[in-house]
């Protein structure tokens, strides 16, 4: 008698597997048998749609130009920062990667849902602290663990996070207006969790160089959720201008004004004759080569045929008038 729950007694299941292992019962019956089977985590992020990189590492570039430029006007420092490539890794991982003492930074970006993070190493804040007030630009090692930053380097470190931000909005300008607010801020990262630690996270890492003994990193993360609404506006071209149209118009205007000063030679091709070698070096003075008229001349600039002419008089000199122009396709 079959058990609870069983439609098969266990006699007859393992017939059914002695079967199954002899061949004798056939196991590629069904439908769709030649479909193919790919293994699928339903609890895990899906990252393989969404987030265009290329549109990332330009709003990171144009970043780094504001970046530098705000430093120097307000902290009298200009030190090199290079972008790294854009990472999409789990937000456990990238917290392994940190050492605190940090200034971590927990940053509400609006519109955009959830909070970011703007994280700077100690070395970088050392240095800009020592230029502003007269230094060459020293950083320092690694901070004892626990150690707080005194009020005049967290005044350093509010400067160059409102420089940041000014650097942000102008960079994501010509993609979505954005805004900046502070809403915390540690030194160890473990008690910024903007997400969970399996969450797919977005980092945008800059390495600042002040010189030898001054280089450290300078990370700002986006939730991997945060973005994924406006994936359709990544996906789109970013411009790259200053979205100022009169003075692109203005600048178009006086380009092809430049441009039309250029001279240009126009030759007129009256015709075309194919000869041989051993006929070309036989011609004399005086011989006659014979050549249909065409029904238009062209106007040629360099070798482009550009109009089709006809050939006449405008008053004692020669002269041709346009009949039409000549695209490329014919």
């Amino acid at each position: 008698m079959a058990e609870a729950g069983n439609l098969l007694t266990s006699e007859e299941l393992d017939a059914l597997n002695a079967g199954v292992a002899d061949g004798s019962v056939a196991v590629d019956t069904g439908f769709n048998t030649s479909a193919s089977v790919a293994k699928h985590d339903l609890a895990s992020e899906d990252n393989t749609v969404g987030i265009n990189v290329s549109a990332i590492d330009m709003i990171n570039e144009r970043f780094v130009r504001l970046f530098r430029l705000g430093l120097l006007e307000v902290l009298r420092t200009s030190p090199r920062v290079n972008p790294a490539r854009m990472q999409l890794i789990k937000f456990r991982d990238y917290l392994a990667m940190l050492k605190p003492p940090l200034s971590v930074n927990v940053v509400r970006m609006q519109p955009l849902r959830g909070f970011s993070m703007v994280v700077i190493e100690p070395t970088v804040i050392f240095s800009a602290l020592d230029n502003f007030f007269g230094g060459f630009g020293r950083g320092v090692g690694q901070l004892p663990p626990g150690r707080m930053f005194t009020p005049t380097e967290s005044r350093i470190i509010n400067m160059m996070v409102e420089v940041m931000f000014r650097s942000m909005r102008d960079a994501w300008s010509p993609l979505m207006p954005v805004e900046f607010e502070v809403v915390s801020s540690e030194i160890n990262p473990q008690f910024a969790q903007i997400a969970d630690e399996h969450d797919l996270v977005i980092l945008n890492r800059f390495e600042a160089d002040s010189g030898p003994d001054s280089r450290g990193n300078i990370d700002i993360v986006y939730p991997y959720s945060s973005l994924k609404p406006i994936r359709d506006l990544l996906r789109s071209r970013v411009q790259t201008g200053d979205g100022n149209e009169e003075s692109e118009k203005r600048w178009r205007e006086e380009l092809f004004a430049a441009v039309g000063d250029a001279p240009l030679q126009l030759d007129v091709l009256l015709g075309k004759l194919s000869l041989s070698v051993s006929r070309f070096t036989q011609l004399r003075e005086g011989d006659v080569l014979f050549m249909r008229k065409p029904e238009h001349v062209r106007v040629v600039i360099n070798d482009i045929p550009v109009f089709e002419a006809q050939v006449g008089k405008a008053g004692p000199a020669k002269a041709v008038r346009i009949e039409r122009s000549i695209t490329p396709e014919s």
